[in-house]
């Protein structure tokens, strides 16, 4: 195995360490907030403004062990099935956060959880101002060093410079570096072995536990999918697809 291999995996694993450790008790308070809204019987918005951070919302929607509530904003603006240099460009553009909130019709009362991997561009921070304009609670998830560091002048910000983490409810930190990438490898120019996906995915999961295990703990049985390639996973699923398709609009 190469020594680069080995190097990236003790550094993933660290990140995934000090998120555990340093951000117990905010990724608490988001399960609490998740946790309160399904008692509610009301539906967990999720969107991940950005090429890669788009799959943030996948990771918990219509997953495995995932709660039947979440509700994946699944736009087709930042998707790079639709080009990557496009979904730069549309993360980028002022007001577009903005509409997408509107379409989903996410309102007073809703909660919506924005994950973007570095928590500056304006689809991120539209997103979050206008959620909370419109009377709905909002999780950010992000890296504050990332956005920190990033100059206050990058043709990625947001027209008022602001970071996720500043305009949010509650927030999550991913610890995300600057860059993103961790290697550096001898010879070459640029480092490689993004963190990003890795982080928010554990960040959402571990959060996603905490939910299912306050649930539990108070006598719900959590709604959960069961994967559709296990023995009985297609019938198990049927119930959640009669009891919100129509509700959640990508389901």
């Amino acid at each position: 195995m190469s020594n680069y291999v080995e190097g990236y995996y003790r550094s993933v694993c660290g990140y995934m360490k000090r998120i555990m450790d340093e951000e117990k008790e905010h990724m608490d308070k988001a399960a609490q907030v998740i946790a309160d809204q399904i008692k509610k019987d009301k539906l967990v918005y999720i969107w991940g403004p950005g090429g890669h951070s788009n799959m943030a919302a996948m990771e918990v929607f219509y997953r495995a062990g995932g709660i039947a509530y979440f509700s994946a904003i699944l736009d087709e603006g930042t998707l790079l099935s639709n080009g990557a240099e496009r979904s730069t460009k549309i993360e980028r553009l002022p007001g577009y956060g903005a509409a997408v909130v509107n379409s989903n019709d996410i309102g007073e009362g809703d909660l919506l959880i924005v994950a973007n991997s570095y928590g500056i561009n304006s689809a991120t921070i539209d997103a979050a101002l206008e959620a909370r304009r419109l009377g709905a609670k909002v999780i950010g998830i992000s890296s504050v060093e990332h956005a920190q560091n990033t100059p206050k002048e990058h043709p990625a910000r947001h027209p008022s410079k602001k970071n996720l983490h500043e305009v949010v409810d509650y927030h999550v930190d991913t610890k995300i570096p600057v860059g993103d990438a961790l290697v550096q490898v001898e010879g070459a120019s640029q480092p490689t072995g993004a963190l990003s996906t890795f982080a928010n995915s554990f960040t959402l999961q571990s959060i996603v536990i905490q939910v299912v295990e306050k649930l539990a703990a108070e006598g719900m049985d959590p709604p959960l999918w069961k994967s559709g390639n296990a023995s009985g996973g297609d019938e198990w699923n049927q119930k959640f697809f009669d009891r919100f398709r129509g509700k959640i609009r990508y389901l």
